[in-house]
């Protein structure tokens, strides 16, 4: 082959020669963007069907696990757990459990514009519960995002009565505190099934800041939560259908 003065092949630019093993690299780097969205879509079904079976943790306890530091859980099935605690979270939380598909799409319509960011009065009890099972805690639009597929696919894959029980077995009630079944032993030193109307109304006020919030001894601000609770436990007692057998 002809050379140039320099001594190198003509026709040749050292310049546009790709470093080895490049072209392989962004091939690679293309397949896995492809694949991973597919692999955490079959990821979580997996786990959704999973979990229809098996009680899952939430992700906060995974942390704890995670950190070495302890968890207090006792897992209990809905029907051993006070009817007044399904009520009062129902009446705190999502009145409409029992009418929509996962999703309160009036509701979350009537946030979307707020200059504080998403709001946890966005959020049904399923969506909530995706949250605890599948997600990270903390206020963000990408999390929000998230939660209301999962909440399509929790509605979809476990039902009302389901959530209902995956929800209040993963639920905060205190540090290294969850579910209802060690709540109401730690805090009333009584079985869940056992929770009267106002300690119910009680755990259900806690639920939006389980640290500070101590249902077991409530400040007079948690009292009034609590009472105000249980003025609108009346209300959703008609509205419980999708959850009785």
């Amino acid at each position: 082959m002809p050379e140039d003065s320099d001594g190198m092949p003509e026709g040749r630019d050292l310049r546009r020669v790709r470093p080895p093993g490049r072209g392989r690299g962004l091939r690679l780097l293309a397949t896995l963007l492809t694949v991973a969205p597919v692999i955490v879509v079959a990821l979580t079904l997996t786990l959704a069907l999973v979990y229809s079976v098996l009680m899952p943790p939430s992700t906060l306890m995974l942390g704890r696990w995670l950190t070495w530091q302890g968890v207090d859980r006792e897992p209990a099935a809905l029907e051993a757990i006070s009817p007044f605690l399904v009520q009062a979270v129902m009446a705190s939380e999502d009145q409409r459990f029992c009418l929509h598909s996962g999703v309160d799409w009036g509701a979350l319509r009537e946030v979307v514009d707020d200059e504080d960011g998403p709001s946890r009065g966005a959020s049904t009890i399923t969506m909530q519960t995706a949250k605890n099972v599948f997600l990270w805690p903390g206020r963000s639009y990408i999390r929000k995002g998230l939660e209301i597929p999962l909440a399509l696919l929790a509605d979809a894959v476990w039902g009302k009565r389901r959530t209902m029980e995956i929800y209040l077995n993963v639920a905060e009630w205190g540090e290294g505190l969850y579910g209802a079944q060690a709540a109401a032993r730690y805090w009333f030193h009584k079985d869940a099934r056992s929770l009267t109307r106002q300690e119910a109304a009680l755990l259900a006020a806690a639920l939006p800041n389980p640290i500070e919030r101590r249902a077991g001894k409530p400040s007079r601000g948690l009292r009034a939560i609590a009472a105000r609770i249980q003025g609108r436990m009346g209300q959703v007692d008609g509205l419980m259908g999708c959850l009785r057998r």
